[in-house]
């Protein structure tokens, strides 16, 4: 994968460019993404997005909730990259912090994305980057 001036990346047989908004929450929304739980879960997320050559555009993990905006192949469908995320966030933290062993999983099973059509990317990263997080 190469990316040319203007940030397309080309592959064999496509040009483009696939970004998502994701977001989802602990399961029962229990405030417990904070300390060293979020800043294990922020190095998390970044080794899956390298590993798969995605890019975080902008991340924000406040504490019942995680914002990404992400820059993925268009190959991969939506729910994989959910998946990856998740799924390896999930496994990791909850060997690493026992005190996550009590909830019956980390995470619900639902997630919210959008491809970012409706609004610009600058947009949906300046509503993710705003400070309106910090407050819970």
């Amino acid at each position: 994968m190469r990316k040319d001036s203007f940030g397309y990346r080309h592959n064999n047989h496509s040009v483009g460019l696939a970004t998502v908004h994701l977001v989802w929450i602990p399961k029962r929304r229990k405030p417990i993404l904070k300390g060293e739980i979020k800043l294990r879960l922020a190095t998390i997320l970044e080794s899956v997005a390298t590993e798969r050559e995605w890019i975080i555009k902008a991340k924000e993990i406040a504490p019942d909730h995680v914002h990404l905006l992400v820059e993925y192949d268009e190959t991969t469908p939506i729910f994989e990259v959910v998946r990856a995320f998740k799924g390896r966030s999930s496994r990791i933290l909850r060997e690493e912090f026992p005190e996550l062993l009590k909830l019956p999983s980390l995470w619900t099973r639902s997630y919210f994305y959008d491809t970012s059509v409706k609004i610009s990317t600058a947009k949906v990263m300046a509503y993710i980057n705003d400070p309106h997080h910090e407050r819970h």
